[in-house]
């Protein structure tokens, strides 16, 4: 089972000069109205396994989407097909807005 880390374990993480890479599994319409204010590959939750190969199974991923549901599928779904370090944006970017940033729109 993937491992789960908050908003701000991943922010910190991040600022700290550790490389992961950040897939959001939302929607374009949920991007459009709530977007992440960083780096992130986009690919909605249903593409995943067509576009699979778009993603380094070597680089550490945390996958997120509206509130951790769907990331989390997503995250146990990469581990299965062999992704090293993948981690669960614990509670999504309803997470984020609460904790890192509250200009993102809830929604």
């Amino acid at each position: 089972m993937a491992g789960e880390l908050t908003p701000r374990e991943f922010v910190d993480r991040r600022a700290a000069g550790e490389e992961m890479a950040l897939l959001d599994v939302r929607e374009d319409w949920e991007i459009a109205l709530a977007p992440v204010p960083t780096d992130t590959v986009h690919i909605p939750m249903g593409e995943i396994p067509d576009r699979i190969r778009e993603l380094n199974p070597n680089k550490p991923t945390v996958v997120i989407c509206r509130s951790g549901g769907r990331s989390a599928q997503v995250a146990d779904f990469l581990e299965h097909q062999g992704f090293g370090k993948v981690f669960n944006l614990a509670g999504g970017i309803l997470a984020w807005s609460r904790v890192i940033d509250p200009s993102i729109p809830q929604y």
